[in-house]
């Protein structure tokens, strides 16, 4: 995408939850949507899917406290709750009424309890992928280590190469730009995530929803396999599934028209991208 079709409009920091927040914002027009992304993964790192969101919608990209731009301490509470109270408080804060939240991974799991307990403003909801690991549940397939290792390698200056154990499928601008963020991650709001998605009971959150929602699997991921999708269409009854089949968790790298066509309307006009993530 040229620079002259872009659709980002600027970055900003808004304090919301007591915190200082910083997002980037895309297109301006239309239905709000919060972006939500995943455990390591900064704003800027899901703006090729944000500027084809802004071609439709007025998008917001958060970076989630202790990743990218926003607050970022050994002190800050890095649990779902906060970061569920933080997307409250951002979409109050910016007086985003009947905004859709779209999430991956971690970014999903915020928004189920998002949904729960913070509601206001918030019409409907994009699940991608989410880990559903919990108390007495199967683990989440991905080793914590995978991520605290590369992060330790990015934090002490290694070059883009040194991901590539990581991610061998991505190419070097994405691994680029990956290695450029990477060590914004806090390794402490990493533990609590990773811990998170074991202790914390996202279906008990499923269950009291009854706000429109659709579900993003991914087909190679590994992350939500049949049991566990028959599960959640049993707690949600209504919610609406759509299937990437030959992309792994991370859906738009592996995937990315796939990705949006998997939206279909369910944001009130379907998405059309040009295929960015593999450039």
């Amino acid at each position: 995408m040229t620079i002259s079709s872009s659709t980002l409009l600027h970055g900003g920091n808004v304090r919301a939850n007591g915190i200082r927040q910083h997002y980037q914002r895309y297109g301006g027009k239309g239905r709000p949507v919060v972006l939500v992304p995943g455990i390591t993964s900064p704003a800027v790192t899901w703006g090729f899917v944000a500027e084809t969101l802004g071609r439709h919608f007025d998008t917001y990209v958060l970076d989630v406290r202790g990743r990218g731009l926003s607050e970022s301490s050994d002190a800050l509470d890095y649990g779902l709750d906060a970061c569920a109270a933080d997307v409250g408080a951002f979409a109050e804060k910016l007086d985003l009424d009947g905004y859709a939240l779209v999430g991956h991974s971690m970014g999903a799991r915020i928004g189920i309890r998002t949904a729960r307990r913070h509601p206001r403003g918030l019409e409907r909801m994009v699940l991608i992928d989410p880990p559903v690991s919990g108390p007495g549940r199967r683990a989440y397939p991905a080793q914590l280590n995978w991520y605290i290792d590369s992060i330790r390698l990015m934090r002490e200056g290694a070059g883009f190469e040194a991901l590539r154990p990581f991610s061998p499928t991505w190419t070097d601008a994405q691994l680029r730009l990956r290695s450029e963020w990477l060590h914004t991650c806090n390794e402490r709001a990493i533990v609590a995530t990773y811990d998170g998605f074991h202790q914390d009971d996202i279906h008990a959150d499923l269950k009291q929803l009854d706000l429109p929602t659709l579900l993003m699997v991914a087909g190679r991921g590994d992350v939500i396999r049949a049991a566990d999708l028959e599960e959640m269409q049993q707690l949600m009854p209504a919610m609406q599934v759509a299937h990437v089949p030959n992309a792994g968790h991370m859906i738009p790298w592996d995937d990315e028209p796939g990705f949006y066509r998997a939206f279909g309307d369910f944001l009130g006009v379907p998405i059309q991208g040009d295929d960015h993530a593999r450039q």
